[in-house]
């Protein structure tokens, strides 16, 4: 599938705002692979499908979980979580993706996980920072993200976080490994330095 025929099969999965989003993921995750490295087919590939199926209705991504062998524990967390790993599922089905670095890309946006990959913490961070995203917090991880993906991933998770606990839900533990995995790599980084 060409790059315009992933575009529209993309584009038609969700509302017009959605696509912007993913829009200015791609455009995100593109400044970042810039500045940090990284493929820029895999990049553009992972950015545009990250959330391929954000917009579909809650009942069909808990049937994929269910029928499909996806992580069970999924259905115990909020539903924002649940596009990422029935997305990844998704587009290797729908879309024929069997780029398996691409597939963890999708399914580790939201979450992240522990020894996150330079494309995971790619269109990890630029979900994040897009520029049509306004949240507290979210000038000072552009700001991280001018030098470190790792300390502006550290910020993401903390706003996630922070915002999970204030309204009195649960934090999906991939996140918080995420954080102190990401947190131990920048200390590794200031011993060597």
């Amino acid at each position: 599938m060409n790059r315009e025929a992933l575009m529209e099969a993309t584009r038609s999965q969700m509302p017009e705002r959605r696509w912007r989003h993913v829009l200015g993921v791609v455009s995100a995750a593109e400044e970042l692979a810039a500045r940090f490295g990284g493929n820029p087919e895999q990049v553009w590939l992972a950015a545009l499908l990250h959330d391929y199926c954000k917009a579909w209705p809650a009942d069909r991504m808990e049937s994929i979980i269910r029928g499909q062998n996806l992580p069970p524990e999924l259905l115990d967390f909020d539903k924002e979580l649940w596009h990422a790993h029935v997305g990844a599922w998704a587009v290797r089905e729908e879309l024929g993706i069997e780029d398996e670095e691409v597939l963890d890309a999708i399914r580790y946006h939201t979450s992240g996980r522990e020894g996150m990959t330079l494309l995971d913490k790619l269109v990890c961070l630029a979900d994040y920072m897009e520029p049509g995203r306004d949240f507290p917090g979210v000038n000072k991880i552009r700001e991280l993200a001018q030098h470190s993906l790792e300390e502006a991933l550290v910020a993401g998770f903390d706003s996630t976080i922070s915002f999970l606990l204030e309204k009195g839900k649960t934090v999906f533990p991939l996140t918080v490994l995420a954080r102190n995995d990401l947190i131990r790599t920048i200390r590794n980084q200031t011993k060597i330095s």
